[in-house]
């Protein structure tokens, strides 16, 4: 489809730099990404540690520990309870992100970080003292409030304060965050079981607190984003926050006027959740469910969730699987850098495109593998050091593929591409499909890997194939587009025209 590559052409050009306060503003709003990548990280090398499987789920430590060679490998971690403490989370976090919807637009993008953060403090206390098992799963939905909180309102906030042509590099920010999180979440598991304590997995549950600290310190002194504040009336204060944004000595009256224009379509639109089922808001709805449905379905986070049980499972000992985890998750963050550096040189479809080829190839490679050492009843024997280098090696490459495609653009593309008016709303349905298939794939993971062993990797595959294919297809390329004027790339595009007609537009635009 020739419209793929339709560009911009016609849209505005605000004026604009990279200024301190802009940078800073979006440095320290992607600290919410910390707390969802802490989270992300901590809860596989956790469920690894004796000490906290014997303290909770008994029955998965003595299965573990009373397996013969001859047991079948695959299904050792397979508990419903267990996956039940990593899963709960996500099932809070998708009930918060409607609620935030709400809060978002009436109140801030600001005031719902900060409420975002104090259910994760609240959270991570909680784990920290548990006792009982219901304590963990409390204390998990404390923590997925916090995080449906944050990533309901931090992309909004990001993408709204940027420059446009720097918005992609700055709204990634956002998801180089989450990668250093799940860094420095594996990091501590790592450290954490070196001394083999019985509460190695208390230090690692409680150290969320410090994230959860840093976005409700951060929160204080963020100002709030020049869109929120002319979609609640405080027009003068809005216009001298976008003069401090854009840079004093910028002219920012265009860009202005049609924040203001937007803010009125936005007023008149009295039910936005109802205002999406309009036709002139397909693309974006599709969007909204396609990419976060697609990018749980890349199979990442199972490497996320359970790096340290897969490696265990395949073979690794105890520390070996929390050293691989540390690994994969090094280069995580490392390519989501190369992200930041390309993204708005490349454009997103490139991105896009480039990461399902790499991640498709390397789940056929980690099939094989898997395929040939386990086989289906999987009994390994042992595995030796050079064929596990090579495991970890092609799982490395996979995530690095994710890091600097799917990963930041997940959360990037449908925060630049959504109107005002339906803004919170979209953005809540992304979260709250991104947080459903999230909590989906978390809960069967364990016993997806029983039943179908190595072939779980292919299945994931599949949907990698199908993905690419609705990008290519469907997506049109969004960069050194203004968010005001984002419209213009659905009224060129081949297919969405027909939806978004060019009677939707503000008087006096190009189509």
């Amino acid at each position: 489809m020739a419209g793929a590559l339709i560009s911009s052409k016609g849209g505005k050009a605000y004026p604009g730099r990279l200024t301190q306060r802009v940078f800073f503003t979006c440095f320290v709003a992607a600290f919410g990404g910390l707390i969802f990548g802490y989270d992300l990280g901590i809860s596989g090398g956790v469920t690894s540690m004796d000490p906290f499987l014997k303290k909770f789920f008994p029955e998965v430590y003595e299965k573990e520990h009373d397996m013969k060679p001859s047991d079948n490998q695959y299904c050792k971690f397979d508990s419903q309870t267990l996956t039940l403490f990593t899963s709960s989370l996500y099932l809070a976090a998708l009930v918060a992100s409607l609620v935030a919807s709400v809060v978002t637009r009436a109140f801030g993008r600001r005031l719902t970080m900060l409420f975002g953060g104090l259910l994760f403090l609240f959270g991570a206390g909680l784990n920290f003292f548990a006792s009982h098992v219901w304590m963990l799963i409390v204390g998990r939905l404390l923590l997925g409030f916090g995080i449906g909180c944050a990533n309901q309102s931090v992309p909004i906030y990001m993408s709204e304060v940027a420059p446009y042509n720097y918005r992609g590099a700055l709204n990634m920010m956002f998801q180089l965050a989450i990668t250093i999180g799940i860094f420095v979440a594996n990091l501590l598991n790592y450290l954490f079981a070196q001394y083999k304590g019985v509460n190695a997995w208390r230090y690692s549950l409680g150290c969320a607190a410090v994230p959860a600290l840093m976005i409700i310190f951060g929160a204080f002194f963020l100002p709030e984003s020049p869109s929120s504040l002319i979609e609640r009336g405080l027009d003068d204060q809005a216009k001298t926050e976008l003069q401090k944004i854009r840079g004093n000595n910028v002219d920012v009256d265009e860009e202005f006027t049609d924040l203001v224009a937007a803010s009125e379509s936005s007023k008149a639109v009295k039910h936005p959740w109802a205002s999406l089922l309009k036709r002139h808001y397909r693309p974006q709805l599709t969007f909204a469910i396609a990419i976060p449905f697609f990018q749980q379905l890349t199979g990442m986070n199972v490497i996320t969730f359970y790096a340290p049980v897969l490696f265990k499972t395949i073979g690794f000992g105890a520390t070996a699987s929390l050293m691989s985890a540390l690994i994969t998750g090094a280069c995580n963050a490392v390519a989501t850098l190369v992200s930041i550096f390309t993204v708005d040189k490349f454009g997103r479809r490139t991105l896009f495109l480039e990461g399902g080829t790499q991640m498709f190839l390397c789940q056929v490679l980690i099939t094989s593998l898997i395929g040939i050492k386990f086989g289906v009843d999987g009994t390994p024997g042992e595995l030796p050091k050079w064929y596990a280098t090579i495991i970890v090696v092609g799982i490395c490459v996979y995530v690095a593929g994710f890091a600097w495609s799917w990963g930041p653009l997940g959360w990037l593309v449908p925060s630049e591409i959504f109107p005002l008016e339906v803004r919170s709303a979209c953005q809540s349905i992304n979260v709250a499909v991104n947080m459903i298939f999230t909590f989906a794939i978390a809960q069967i993971f364990t016993t997806m890997l029983c039943h179908m062993k190595f072939g779980l990797f292919i299945f994931f595959a599949c949907f990698v194939v199908l993905m690419s294919i609705f990008i290519y297809k469907f997506l049109p390329e969004t960069k050194g587009v203004p968010i005001e004027e984002m419209h213009v790339v659905w009224q060129n595009h081949p297919y969405w025209r027909k939806f978004v007609k060019p009677s939707d537009s503000k008087p006096g635009d190009e189509v």
